[in-house]
């Protein structure tokens, strides 16, 4: 499917690939890995034809069809529906050509064609996919004008997904994905049947969707055959024996410079010496193994405090009095805890990571905390908020004030940051350095919980490994919310689902909360199927009557994405105690609640009419 051959490319005056070659039978599922800055993704962009090698080949088998995730989506108000549909080209076309054309043959050609490639079941598998990234039914008909960010990313991959390509090229597909989505992509990948080259630090997916890794190190492209587990042992084998064969040809060398030493000049020895000077300079001493972890993190210890840390006695939280987004929360955590948060995007869970983070005010109820009390907060967004005119040093500097430069950078250098690194601007380092500079900065007092919102989207697979490590060795109680399957079944040892307005401790473990989600999603798609069903059933006269819903829905659905946008500045708003913005914030916002409740009540209305 895919050969590269001899391969160089450079940036910068760095290479990242010297005369690398390649070999991907079609139908192979490969994972390719490496660290964070390695090339994985200008790799993608070479065999895209994105970016020009400086020299050697990449060659596809003829009537290859690559897909991967672009970022070109309109921005108008083409519905996410038609935005998924439009992925498919010639689908497109040939649907617009059955419309016009006259010709006979012509019109034999298309419909056979349309019925060879599906396009009669199109917009099902399109809903189906959709509805598997997060996208419900009413989703899937606003416009995607509607939608930012990540939400735009799912609907890019949905269009990547839909073209079946036969050689699917992902890059971090999982990053924008909550887990529900993630568990179906994975299942997804696992029944796809054509090529696939997946970019991944997550290690699940990994395991359970790929045939071969390919592994990017010292400019080189070297393939292993299983998953990344089976990957990681090799290698490790592999590592062992190549240090081994090196400290015995140094041993060799120094035996034969030895004799050229003593005897160089000596007119009996010289040329014996000159045949083993010549061997040492000819000598393949194989490359040291290098450590490529990461420098490990380290957590400070928090002192010892009385159990429960805090405790909530039917607490509402939210933001606005009377608007609760989790009501009736009875929660402890203690200082031995390790708890992850389940539940989709949407359902409250950094909601309520914000109420223990006490950046959010309970909106009814109690929380109790000790009054020594440390808590320790991250969350991803924060690294926007970095001043990038700063350097890491000049940062924790403002942090710990009035503490000598040696503690502050001893603190730095907890989480890899040497003199060189702490001392260049933040515009300047990775988005992983970016990351493990906020957990300095949350951690530097030794907090007695630590709060973790996302804490692995910037990181590589050995960070993984490294903060894994540093929770396991911290002696104080963790709150997690991440998408990393790996990351949570090792870290937490309690799960709570946040679902349904409140969030109440899960009994099972995170492989029967997976087969929960596919339950839920199977009923879903198929009550889905059986309203489109109903709604293709109804008489006629319904149709004006139905298409003023429609619009009333649409407009539900606008006000519902402006009333969450207005409900995140009320967060930063009250996280700045800026008492101005929120008055301000507040006034709309119960002006958009009094919209709601108009249109729901037009809605009502519309339905009892249907």
């Amino acid at each position: 499917m895919l050969t590269i051959q001899d391969l160089t490319y450079r940036v910068g005056g760095r290479t990242l690939l010297d005369k690398a070659s390649l070999a991907i039978g079609t139908g192979h599922r490969v994972g390719l890995v490496g660290p964070n800055g390695v090339g994985k993704s200008t790799l993608f962009k070479l065999i895209t034809g994105e970016l020009m090698a400086d020299s050697g080949e990449i060659g596809l088998v003829k009537n290859t069809s690559i897909g991967w995730v672009k970022q070109d989506l309109p921005d108008d108000d083409t519905l996410l529906i038609d935005v998924v549909l439009a992925a498919d080209t010639e689908r497109a076309a040939l649907m617009l050509e059955a419309e016009t054309v006259s010709d006979p043959d012509r019109i034999g050609y298309i419909y056979t064609r349309l019925d060879e490639i599906s396009a009669y079941d199109a917009t099902s598998r399109a809903a189906t996919i959709l509805s598997g990234l997060g996208f419900n039914e009413e989703a899937q008909n606003r416009p995607i004008s509607d939608f930012s960010g990540g939400w735009r990313m799912r609907v890019a991959l949905a269009a990547t997904l839909f073209r079946r390509p036969n050689l699917l090229m992902l890059d971090e597909p999982t990053n924008h994905l909550d887990f529900e989505a993630m568990v179906w992509l994975e299942s997804y990948l696992m029944k796809f049947t054509e090529t696939l080259l997946i970019i991944s630090h997550d290690r699940d997916i990994l395991n359970k969707t790929v045939t071969h890794i390919l592994h990017m190190e010292n400019q080189k492209l070297n393939a292993y055959t299983g998953t990344y587990d089976e990957f990681e042992r090799t290698r490790a084998e592999k590592m062992m024996n190549q240090q081994a064969l090196r400290e015995k040809q140094l041993v060799q060398k120094a035996h034969m410079q030895k004799f050229v030493d003593r005897f160089g000049a000596t007119a009996s020895k010289a040329r014996q010496a000159q045949s083993r000077l010549k061997a040492i300079q000819k000598m393949d001493i194989v490359d040291a193994v290098m450590a490529e972890r990461v420098t490990a993190f380290v957590f400070p210890q928090p002192t010892e405090l009385r159990s429960p840390l805090i405790a909530l006695d039917n607490v509402d939280a939210g933001y606005e009095i009377g608007k609760p987004i989790l009501k009736k929360l009875n929660l402890r955590i203690d200082m031995d805890d390790r708890i992850a948060l389940l539940g989709a995007n949407g359902n409250g869970k950094s909601t309520l990571v914000k109420l223990l983070a006490d950046r959010l005010d309970p909106l009814s109820g109690n929380v109790h905390k000790p009054s020594k009390l440390k808590v320790g907060y991250f969350a991803q967004f924060q690294t926007d908020e970095l001043d990038v005119t700063q350097t890491p040093y000049q940062i924790m500097q403002d942090v710990m004030k009035g503490v000598a430069e040696p503690k502050v950078r001893a603190s730095l250098g907890k989480f890899g940051f040497d003199k060189d690194k702490a001392d260049t601007k933040v515009g300047e380092i990775s988005g992983g350095e970016k990351a493990r500079l906020l957990f300095c900065l949350m951690s530097y007092d030794a907090p007695h919980i630590m709060l973790l919102d996302e804490p692995t989207n910037h990181l590589d697979m050995d960070a993984r490994e490294a903060l894994m490590q540093a929770l396991n060795n911290y002696e104080g109680a963790v709150i997690l919310v991440s998408h990393d399957p790996h990351l949570v079944e090792t870290v937490a040892d309690r799960l709570w689902l946040v679902a349904d307005g409140t969030c109440v401790p899960y009994d099972d473990d995170l492989e029967g909360y997976r087969n929960l989600v596919v339950q839920q999603r199977r009923r879903e798609r198929d009550g889905a199927k059986q309203a489109r069903n109903k709604k293709s059933e109804k008489p006629s006269g319904d149709n004006t009557a139905e298409k003023q819903a429609t619009k009333v829905e649409a407009a539900l659905a606008d006000l519902t994405t402006r009333k969450d946008a207005i409900e995140n500045e009320l967060a930063t708003a009250s996280e700045k105690g800026d008492a101005g913005q929120l008055k301000r914030l507040n006034q709309t916002y119960s002006q958009i609640q009094k919209d709601i409740e108009a249109v729901e009540k037009e809605l009502e209305n519309l339905i009892a009419s249907l």
